[in-house]
């Protein structure tokens, strides 16, 4: 029986949201107890993951590594192709806890290959949109670069479903950096959206 590797990671050393380091282990807990857990934090001005890097190289046959999401294990289709097939081709399991053992078959490549390429044009298009709606603002007179930035209602609520909160996968830290737009930002418009859902009921 191999050994168990656990892998959590924040953006921020606070989580205004419910992907803490704390709830990350507890969610690993729950299903491997005997889980060793290697926690990763990191604010965002550097990619390095050190914690995860030497995960990497001593895992082995018949080893596990779990995350609680997929997020957490890759930032890129290319990089999370590349680790999978590093990593089984060493005989070591892959348990991404809300999608399930990644499987060293035809069919679990594919579908891992289909989750990782979604989450990757998710963030893209985020960022472009962003760009774009720039682009449009630089044309009309009185623009002016950086703050106050201005973004639709359209771009808000599409940054507001990609929170955890709302059943996306992104912590605010997160939605911040792949949408440019800020973390009290979004947290004023969740309040806002909340305000208005009690309001109707």
């Amino acid at each position: 029986m191999g050994k168990i590797y656990g892998y959590t990671r924040v953006s921020t050393k606070k989580q205004l949201d419910n992907n803490s380091l704390e709830q990350q282990e507890k969610e690993i807990l729950q299903r491997y107890a005997d889980a060793e857990i290697y926690k990763e934090q990191f604010t965002g001005t550097s990619i390095d993951r050190p914690v995860f890097n030497t995960i990497i190289k001593e895992l082995d046959d018949s080893d596990t590594l779990v995350c609680t999401k997929l997020d957490r294990f890759c930032r890129t289709t290319k990089e999370g192709l590349e680790l999978i097939d590093v990593l089984m081709n060493r005989g070591v399991r892959v348990h991404i806890l809300n999608m399930g053992l990644i499987e060293d078959t035809a069919m679990g490549r594919l579908i891992v290959t289909n989750l990782l390429a979604f989450a990757e044009f998710e963030r893209n298009m985020i960022v472009e949109r962003t760009q774009a709606g720039k682009a449009i603002a630089k044309q009309r007179e009185g623009f002016t670069e950086g703050r106050p930035r201005r973004y639709s209602k359209v771009q808000i609520n599409h940054a507001l479903d990609m929170l955890q909160v709302n059943g996306g996968e992104y912590s605010y830290t997160e939605v911040e950096e792949i949408t440019g737009i800020s973390k009290s930002t979004l947290i004023r418009r969740q309040r806002e959206r909340g305000l208005k859902c009690k309001a109707r009921n």
